[in-house]
Parts: C-alpha cells; structure tokens; sequence
C-alpha cells in the first residue's frame, strides 16, 4: 500500500483563513477526506470563518464573520444554511456592518452558507464538516484505542467515569475551581456563592484584578480528552461564549503540549499537557490541552496537529476570537510545536518549544537508533577493549550515561512492542506467531497513515537507515581510536529489521517511506510556516546530567541550522540557555524566571506582530515586532546568573564555554550538525578521507564493511526533497497532488 497524501490549500494560516470570505469554496468527497477548489465569489458580500477553516469544520458548528459593504442595508441582510434561514444566530459589531454568528446543526459533508440582502446576488461558502471524533487530515482511525476516561482524575475528586460509545465520548463538564493565598494546587470552590477565607486575588496582564477562581472545561475530542482553563467569577461574569468574555481572561490562549513518546499510541491517555499552572492563569491567559498533544499518549505529530486544530476551533466558538495562540513545550511538546507551526501554518502564532528536538524521525529515533547500537556493540559484540575516553570518541556525547540512557529508557520506541502501554492487553498486541494483526507499538506503525504498507511485510515502511555511516571516522582521524577498533566497530555494530530488532546487517530504509518523511515534514527543514513564525527555544541545560539524559544541547543547533539552510536567515527564532539549576533542576517550569520572562517576551513580540496591518512581507513584520532585549543569550552557572547577550554558535563562544554542545554519532562520522540526511547518499571510498593508512587487508575489510560505498555528508540525503506544501491530508484514496514544489538536486 503505498501512503497517499493531498495538499489542501497549500501555506494558508488564519490570516489566509479570514480572508477567504471573497471565495466560495467548491467540495467534492473522495474516499475519506474531501478536496478543495476555490473560485471568486460576488463581492456584495462577503463570508469566512473565524474557528477553522471552511473545509475543516467539526463537531456540526462554526463561528462565521459576515462582512456587510456600505451599500447594502444591514437588515435586509438573511444568512441561509441550505434552506434555513439562521440570520438569527448572529450578531451586529463594529458599527453593525460585520455579523458573527455561530452556525449550528451542520450535516456531515458539504454544507452552503449563503448571505443575500434582499434580492441582490447571493455570497456562498462551502462548510465541509466531519464528526466531532475525527478524522479531518491525519488519516483513519488507528485501532484498538483504549478508553481512559475512568483513569482522567478530577481536581474535584474522581474520573470521568467510563465512556459513553466506542470514541471514549464523555459528557462535557465545568469544574470550578480556585488557587489559596498559600499557593499549591487549585482546589475545588464547592459553593460560588461563598467564596472561601483563603482565596487569592489575580492581577492580569489586561491590568485586571480578579478572585483568583478557574474555570475548567473537560470534553473530549478526536477521541482525546481536552480540558481549558480560564480565570472565571462566577459573581460577576455571565457564561462565556464567542462574544462575551469573562473580565479575568486577557484575550490570549496558550497551548500547552506533554513530552515523551514511549507507549504513546493506542490509547486515549489520562493526562494533558497541563493548563493548571500558576504563571499562566493568575496572568489571565486561558490555557488548553489534550491527552492527544501529549506525545506519551500519541507520539504522532500529525494527530496532535489536527487534535489540537479542533480543540483550538472549539475554543474560539465557545470563547470567541484570542488575540494570538502560544504554544508551548518540553521534548515530546517540542516535536509537536516545530512540526505544527511548519505543516500546519496559522494554528499557532508563536512557540516556546524546550529541551527541544527537530522531530520525531530525524531529530530523535535516529541518534537513538545509534546510541543502541553503539552500547550493545561495545557492551557485548566489541571483540577488543574500548576505554571510557574512546568510546565517548565515538558516540560523541559528553557522558556516556547518555548513550546506556538513551538504549534503555528512549530507543525502545522504534522496536515494535518494547513500549506497548499496560493498558493495552496483551491479547491486543502483536506477535508474529500468535497474533501477527495486532497492534505494532513503534512510532513508524502509529504513523502508517503517513508512510503506508510495505507489501512485502503489511506493516508500516519506515525511513529508518544506517547503510554507508562510518562510525567513529572522527575518532580515527584524531588517533583515539586504532584502525582495527575503527574497523571492528564498523564490521559488527548492525542495524535494524522491520520490528527494530538488532541485526547483524545495516538498516536499509524503505525509500517511499524516505520520501514521505521529507516531502510530508516529517522531517522538519525550516520552511512552511518556520520560516516567519516567532521562536523562542529555551533550554535548560542537561548535558552534564550523571544519570544521561536525551535532551542534549545540539538538538537546538540541529533546529537553527535547518532555518538559515532553508530560509537563508534565522531572524524569527531566539535562543536561550541557563542552568537547570535555576529551574529548580526542571527541564522547562515556570519556575525559572528565564523562562517566564520568554512568556513576557513572546506576548509582547506577538501583540505588535498582531496590531502591525502593514503589506510587509511576514518575515519583515516579525523583525520589526520582536523586543529588542529578545537576543540570543546564555546566563552564568552563578548563584547569581547575569545574562550574557552573544549569538549562539554551535562549538564557539562564551555561551558554549558555559555550555557545550557535544556531538551526536553520526556527528562524528561526519554528518553536519543540520542532520537532515536520514539515508545518505553514497561514494567511493577515498583514502584520502583517512589520516591514518590502511594496509592491504585493511582496506580489503574496509571495501566489504561498505560494499556500496560511504555516506556523502556534503550531498542531501537520499530522496531528501522540499517540503511538498503545508496542509497535507493523509490517508485518501486520490493519488497525490501534483503541486510540489520540487526535489533538491
């Protein structure tokens, strides 16, 4: 089977999204999505929607903009769905020549809204709707999926209960809740009417002073559990909706987005990324999340797209209209943000990703893949000693914790069944004697929709590849390590087989599978929505961790070199870097003051980027916006960190004297820190690539460890391609588009 893709609409962000009221979209359903064509509309007046776009609306509702020109009548004004006159569920603003309404009672499919004054010409727009529990983009449902509403825990006591139907539906809820003047957690307001002795007060960034009393939500969604969190009081602020906003919420939504990955597939999950915390909420800012945008419950960075797209379109119906989104991140969070802002443009305005990694398949599973093979070669299959100094040689690394940590607790999620949650039975999950249907627990199988069938096997292709890598050339050539430990290690470090099991041979990736990954951003590069969408990364260092740790600092060169490859500059995006001492020895908390005040910034950085109406060209506004304390900056290992302001640069600078980025080990065998290249391309082996010289036998043993040659790190990987557009919808049965905007050569 091979993974069929569609591009819809390709680069539209929200802004492209208000201003399709001058089209009139035209919808024909072919297999399980629908393909889109745009054609001009009259311009008498004019439609869009304000919560999604118009071929992706959920849940059978969407808040609609109705823009009345001067000569039309406003009362003569009737909005009709198909046959119905609905005029009456949208209201006058700005001087009542714009009405907006929330639209209800949509079927499934196409859906015309029409607007007409009297009877001039008809405006009409195409509302393509799919059910509340998905799909919309990111493909069939995969299956089984476990409910875990009765596993969801309630500040107010309890679960959910058990689900409603097979798509783990609950019935929606409101929870109140409030925060004490001692701080801690949030606790239950049992009675509205009587506020308790210990309620704290909250003074908002819209220079609000509020009881200190939050709203939660908790539904669900594409099959997700989602909660959102505004400060509420229920004295003074009647129940919101799209035109009627509690006092204590200052207009912005953060999205916040959960790490991990291992058992991250088959289940609902029974956490969000959190919109309890105390930094967002006493600032006014709603906060919302799904247990699908918690790569632990769902490591697929396209279902945590469109999960988050129809939480987010929620939102504006129920809350109306934020001023900008932010999304913010650690790990798993960060391989949700990156890839969101890039494929799917205008769903966030801004992110804070940290302990970041580009994605999931480049920026993580691959040196994770190597840091496997790298421990069990040395651990059993090395048939020389390696001393501590030469092994970190060769994995790059500053500790070698890193490379055992990263065997054992995080490469399991490319070996099928290793990370299979406990609330999937046994019964459920594959094996290739008994239960060779079953559900395969690796991230390639969760991402078939992406990648397709290998009809040799009937499981997922994958882009995972090790063919050419010389392990250890660096080393080598620095005289750590000898030629005949270079070349033991190269003979028998292996690779992978389509369940991720070691193997003797090297991984050989599946090349559709190779071209998905990049023509889909899979693997990110810097383009779509990256190269004008605000970027803070923040890192709190873990490099020096004893234990190891994954979340090693070269990641976040990785992310900026793929920015200045691609877009020539990296003028959206700001790196930052302090101890994570200072974080209370957190990885990313609004504990740290650095990472709070980055909040600050991107609010700021985003308000002005928001209020500027110019025609400039996005990249333009986004450098004019940006505050001009927001730099590149690192912050002394000191009880008391002084900023210090210089650009970061991957192995060069103050900043990389406090914190060094080490190497990764396909870094050391001689793969630029970019690290896009998931399959190299090949060539011949040169002697001169050597600074030590092989004698005959060796170089006999070198030719059949590399019988087709050794990767070309100054070539683009093989099928590494553009990115085909943004919006892609996965899982149809039409064939792709062919609006591509090419192939690197």
């Amino acid at each position: 089977m091979t993974a069929r893709l569609t591009l819809i609409g390709s680069d539209l962000s929200r802004r492209l999204v208000r201003t399709l009221a001058v089209f009139t979209a035209v919808a024909t359903l072919s297999g399980l999505g629908a393909r889109v064509s745009l054609r001009a509309a009259l311009p008498d007046i004019q439609i869009s929607t304000l919560s999604s776009r118009p071929d992706m609306v959920t849940g059978g509702d969407a808040l609609v903009r109705v823009e009345v020109p001067a000569t039309v009548k406003v009362r003569d004004v009737r909005i009709t769905l198909g046959n119905t006159d609905v005029t009456r569920m949208f209201r006058a603003a700005q001087g009542g020549r714009v009405l907006t309404g929330l639209v209800t009672g949509l079927a499934d499919g196409n859906n015309a809204l029409s607007a007409r004054a009297g009877r001039g010409p008809a405006s009409t727009l195409t509302l393509i709707n799919h059910p509340i529990t998905g799909p919309v983009f990111a493909g069939p449902k995969e299956q089984p999926f476990i409910c875990q509403t009765e596993e969801f825990k309630l500040r107010t006591g309890g679960t959910l209960g058990k689900a409603l139907d097979a798509n783990c539906s609950i019935k929606t809820r409101v929870d109140l809740l409030y925060r004490s003047v001692d701080g801690g957690a949030l606790k239950p307001l049992t009675d509205p009417a009587r506020p308790p002795a210990d309620l704290a007060q909250a003074s908002t960034t819209g220079g609000v002073t509020v009881p200190y009393i939050v709203r939660v939500e908790t539904g669900t969604i594409n099959r997700g559990i989602y909660q959102i969190a505004m400060l509420y009081n229920p004295a003074r602020d009647t129940a919101p909706d799209f035109a009627t906003r509690p006092a204590g919420w200052n207009g912005r939504l953060i999205y916040t987005f959960g790490g991990g990955c291992m058992t991250g597939w088959y289940r609902q999950g029974a956490t969000t990324g959190g919109v309890e915390d105390d930094v967002m909420l006493r600032q006014g800012y709603a906060v919302a999340s799904s247990t699908l945008n918690v790569l632990g419950n769902n490591c697929d960075d396209v279902l945590a797209a469109e999960t988050m797209m129809m939480v987010k379109e929620h939102f504006v119906e129920a809350y109306g209209l934020p001023k900008f989104t932010i999304g913010m991140g650690c790990s798993g969070g960060s391989e949700q943000v990156i890839p969101i802002v890039q494929n799917y443009p205008g769903l966030l305005d801004g992110i804070i990703p940290g302990c970041s990694f580009a994605d999931v398949v480049s920026g993580l599973a691959t040196p994770l893949a190597d840091a496997r093979l790298l421990n069990q070669y040395f651990t059993t299959l090395a048939r020389m000693p390696f001393s501590d100094q030469q092994k970190l040689a060769v994995v790059g690394f500053f500790n070698l914790a890193h490379m055992v940590k990263g065997d054992k607790e995080y490469a399991g999620r490319i070996t099928v069944g290793e990370f299979c949650s406990p609330v999937i039975p046994q019964a459920l999950r594959y094996d290739a004697a008994t239960n060779p249907r079953g559900a395969r627990c690796d991230i390639y199988d969760h991402a078939v929709n992406v990648y397709g069938k290998d009809p040799r096997t009937g499981f997922a292709r994958r882009p995972l590849d090790n063919v050419g890598v010389q392990y250890g050339l660096a080393a080598l050539n620095a005289g750590t390590i000898s030629k005949a430990q270079f070349l033991d290690l190269n003979e028998h470090v292996g690779g992978y087989d389509s369940d991720g099991k070691r193997v003797p041979q090297r991984a050989v990736a599946d090349p559709e599978a190779l071209r998905l990954a990049y023509q889909t951003g899979r693997v990110t590069s810097g383009a779509g929505g990256l190269d004008s969408t605000p970027l803070i990364d923040y890192r709190a260092y873990a490099d020096d961790k004893p234990d190891g740790d994954p979340h090693l600092r070269f990641h976040s060169f990785t992310i900026r070199a793929r920015l200045l490859k691609t877009n020539g500059h990296a003028d959206n995006a700001v790196m930052l870097i302090e101890d994570r001492s200072a974080a209370g020895g957190n990885l990313y908390s609004t504990t740290s003051v650095v990472l709070t005040h980055a909040l600050s910034q991107m609010d700021s950085w985003l308000t002005r980027l928001a209020d500027d109406r110019s025609s400039d060209p996005p990249i333009v506004k986004v450098r004019r916006a940006r505050p001009a304390d927001l730099v590149d900056a690192c912050w002394s290992r000191d009880r008391a960190p002084k900023k210090i302001e210089e650009t970061q640069t991957y192995g060069s600078g103050k900043c990389d004297e406090l914190y060094p980025a080490g190497a990764f080990p396909r870094g050391v065998a001689g793969e630029p820190i970019a690290a896009e290249a998931i399959k190299c391309q090949l060539k011949k082996i040169d002697p001169a690539d050597y600074k030590v010289t092989f004698t005959a036998d060796e170089t006999a043993r070198l030719n059949q460890t590399f019988a087709g040659g050794v990767c070309d790190w100054s070539k683009p990987g093989v099928e590494q391609q553009k990115l085909a557009g943004t919006w892609l919808r996965f899982g149809q049965r039409q064939p792709p588009t062919d609006r591509t905007e090419g192939r690197e050569q």
